[in-house]
């Protein structure tokens, strides 16, 4: 048994596993895998966590990153006509904190309130001490403001620098202007049109962080806007009216030359045009015109062959019809002729009128002037009309002189253009138009025979009739006067009225259209009657006297003289 054992310690030692020498060799190269694959997760751990650190680092900085680094949008100037600037940018700042860098709360609320007293609620005091990254505190303050607070050294608060929309004419053009948000995007008016028509694509492009934008130029003429306004101010303390409006537009172009509508607003304090007395109700709001509508009717009636302008109609009773009673303010209670019904304002005699041309005569005649549909123009706030919910013979009368259709005071324009520069209907703009673009949009909507019977007509209501008192020496002004009583739960309300003039000079070669409005104006000492003869006439005299000079029409007295026109 030793000799066993000792035979097999000297026995020759087995031969290696096949392939053992193979994977020795390959054992360090896996072990170099390894260290490789570590070292690269360590790599990539180490750039994932630096990106961990720069995405919580963001989170906390970047709203105040973007508010204290962005460029705020630049927009482009607004002038009128002549060049003056209507709107413009200007530097401003606007006050932000970041709470969460802010070590004494209490402290910052102290020195800010004592510059910015507004900011001295529980909200303001409540969110400093919260852990928000970033919070606004106030937009747009004043470089004194500023100047102030960052001399108090307060951790934790920073300005931006903003552009500011100033407007230097304050309220003289707000209703056309309109205004802008707080982060420069425009919101009503034609700053609204603006980011609509091509800004807001420029914008997105990234094309309005600089200066340099080509400034927008508008029709509104600077000094007959104020003009308009001036007057309507005056007619409206003097009168006591509610509201008052006032257009001037060029008749052979439908360029808008001015537009007020009164109470008005500062665009430079845009929490003014939210009050719901501040709408434009030049070209937002709807009414019954009155008894300027008959000079409309007048031209449907001629323009349909049916009446001519030596026809007379039977104005000596009242009409009835669908049990109500058609009468005269002050009828003359005989037969009258065309001429007559216009002058006298004769209700009688226009529903009369009205009747012989038909009823679907004057539905399709006020179609063709637009009085049906939304006016046009580039403001956003722009009325759709008020149609009668059923136009039977009854509603077509009332119609005739100014009741039982609501349309805009611009509208109204417009038609008293068509009707005046010859029978073309043109599109009305607040941007410049030549004459020769004008041509390209304009529609012959009644004929030139038409038109000058028209203008001979309200020539002669001025120098005979209810527009006397909006004579201006030299300028040959022709209008018509409206006085439509005020419906109130339903009913017409005696003595509540919206009184209207809607003139145009010089009526030998109309250039301009000029409307003005007066709403629920008083009686004053001295006049019988608040009707538009006594109140808003002599407005409109005023206005046409001051900005007929300005506008370069020059004034022909020949013919100041005459008691009625020579015939067309």
């Amino acid at each position: 048994m030793v000799a066993g054992h000792s035979n097999s310690f000297l026995k020759a030692p087995a031969k290696p596993r096949t392939g053992g020498v193979a994977s020795t060799v390959r054992e360090p190269a896996r072990s170099r895998v390894y260290i490789a694959m570590v070292a690269f997760f360590c790599v990539f751990a180490a750039i994932g966590g630096r990106l961990v650190t720069l995405a919580m680092q963001q989170t906390e900085q970047g709203s105040s990153y973007i508010a204290a680094e962005k460029p705020s949008a630049a927009r482009p100037d607004i002038l009128d006509r002549n060049g003056e600037i209507l709107a413009t940018d200007i530097k401003s700042a606007s006050l932000y904190a970041e709470p969460r860098k802010i070590p004494d709360p209490d402290e910052v609320f102290e020195g800010l309130i004592s510059v910015l007293p507004e900011l001295n609620t529980p909200r303001i005091a409540q969110r400093l001490r919260g852990d928000a990254a970033f919070i606004w505190l106030k937009r747009e303050i004043t470089n004194e403001q500023r100047d102030r607070i960052h001399s108090l050294g307060l951790p934790g608060v920073g300005f931006r620098e903003e552009t500011l929309r100033f407007y230097p004419g304050g309220n003289t053009v707000s209703h056309v202007l309109g205004t802008v948000n707080v982060d420069g995007r425009g919101i009503s008016g034609i700053e609204k049109y603006i980011d609509q028509a091509w800004l807001n694509d420029l914008r997105e492009l990234g094309f309005t962080s600089e200066e340099g934008l080509e400034p927008v130029r508008l029709s509104i003429d600077l000094r007959a806007q104020y003009a308009v306004r001036d007057e309507l101010k005056r007619a409206m303390e003097h009168h006591k009216a509610k509201a008052a409006i006032g257009i001037v537009l060029q008749a052979d172009t439908g360029e808008v030359v001015a537009m007020s509508s009164l109470p008005d607003f500062d665009p430079n304090d845009r929490s003014e045009a939210l009050r719901p007395d501040r709408l434009n109700r030049a070209t937002a709001g709807v009414f019954e015109m009155g008894s300027v509508f008959k000079g409309i009717t007048v031209a449907m009636a001629l323009e349909s062959g049916k009446v001519s302008i030596d026809d007379s109609f039977d104005a000596r009773k009242p009409i009835r019809a669908g049990g109500r009673t058609i009468n005269d303010f002050h009828g003359k209670r005989r037969i009258l002729s065309v001429p007559e019904v216009f002058i006298y304002s004769s209700n009688i005699g226009t529903a009369k009128m009205m009747l012989e041309a038909g009823i679907d005569e004057q539905k399709q005649f006020l179609k063709k002037l637009g009085l049906t549909e939304r006016p046009g123009g580039e403001l956003p706030e722009r009325a759709m009309p008020l149609m009668p919910p059923r136009w039977n013979e009854l509603a077509a009368m009332t119609i005739s002189y100014g009741h039982g259709i609501s349309v805009t005071p611009l509208q109204t324009a417009v038609a008293m253009a068509t009707m005046v520069n010859g029978g073309k209907l043109i599109e009305p703009t607040f941007l410049p138009r030549t004459e020769e673009e004008a041509a390209k949009v304009a529609q012959q909507t009644i004929s030139p025979q038409t038109s000058d019977a028209v203008r001979y007509l309200n020539r002669l209501n001025v120098l005979q009739g209810s527009g006397r008192r909006a004579a201006v020496p030299g300028y040959d002004v022709g209008g018509k006067t409206g006085t439509a009583q005020k419906v109130v739960n339903g009913k017409y309300v005696e003595g509540l009225y919206l009184n209207s003039f809607l003139a145009a000079f010089p009526m030998s070669d109309p250039k301009y259209v000029v409307l003005m409005m007066l709403d629920e104006p008083q009686k004053v000492d001295g006049q019988p009657y608040a009707t538009a003869g006594w109140n808003i006439v002599p407005t409109t005299g005023a206005v046409i006297r001051r900005i007929a000079p300005m506008l370069g029409v020059k004034p022909n007295f020949a013919g100041d003289d005459e008691t009625i026109p020579v015939k067309y």
